[in-house]
């Protein structure tokens, strides 16, 4: 396949990955779960999925530390509490301007930056799975992953002294592809592909085993 990497060994960048995580108001967020999650707790699966995310991507030895772009104060303070840096959604133009504008945010700050941006919506995320995408992503100016349904992304990244280039959003893919991004092909990282949109897609996830937070919250409203 063309800008294709089956991995190998790979390599972590010396002062470790940022993440930049974007994340809309919670009001707003995972409308498509409306279905199986009515009411209060669509907002509150939205908030309990970037907990998850947030939680095992700072668990991953490979990650310095994890920025979140949001606007949302609830959904601010719940990740400030897990460790996470917060950075206001300045620019207001989306989920591609958030996350250019959280990279810029972090290498303001440390311009040697190997960043990173990854979905909010990862609640089985695992930290070892993410740490081998993070290894081979090491090896690539830009690289990414494909969601589970091979249409969309849920991590892009660039070692320091590349840009990242975020082009999220639908078939984003295709699109990462031609922007001159190396797709990573690796298996066994499930966890860090399944992002959750809909039913189906949340079934799926809690069949791979969400972390507590998405736990506790589905088992909750079930109960």
């Amino acid at each position: 396949m063309r800008n294709s990497a089956a991995g190998g060994a790979g390599d972590t960048p010396a002062d470790g990955w940022s993440l930049v995580v974007p994340l809309k108001p919670l009001a707003r967020a995972k409308s498509r779960l409306a279905p199986v999650a009515a009411g209060g707790l669509r907002p509150r699966l939205a908030l309990a999925f970037a907990e998850d995310t947030v939680a095992a991507a700072l668990a991953c030895a490979a990650v310095r530390d994890v920025a979140v772009v949001t606007d949302d104060p609830a959904a601010a303070a719940a990740l400030a509490a897990l460790g996470a840096r917060i950075v206001p959604d300045a620019p207001g133009g989306g989920l591609n301007a958030a996350l250019a504008h959280g990279a810029r945010t972090v290498r303001a700050a440390r311009p040697d930056a190997a960043v990173a941006a990854l979905n909010a919506d990862l609640p089985a995320l695992r930290p070892l799975e993410l740490g081998r995408v993070l290894a081979v992503a090491g090896t690539f100016p830009r690289a990414f992953l494909a969601d589970a349904a091979e249409m969309g992304t849920t991590f892009l990244s660039a070692i320091p002294g590349a840009e990242l280039e975020p082009a999220f959003g639908g078939a984003s893919r295709r699109r990462h592809l031609s922007s001159g991004a190396v797709e990573i092909r690796l298996a066994e990282v499930d966890s860090v592909r399944r992002d959750v949109d809909t039913g189906e897609d949340l079934a799926a996830a809690l069949a791979l085993g969400v972390g507590p937070r998405t736990a506790a919250r589905w088992v909750g409203a079930a109960g």
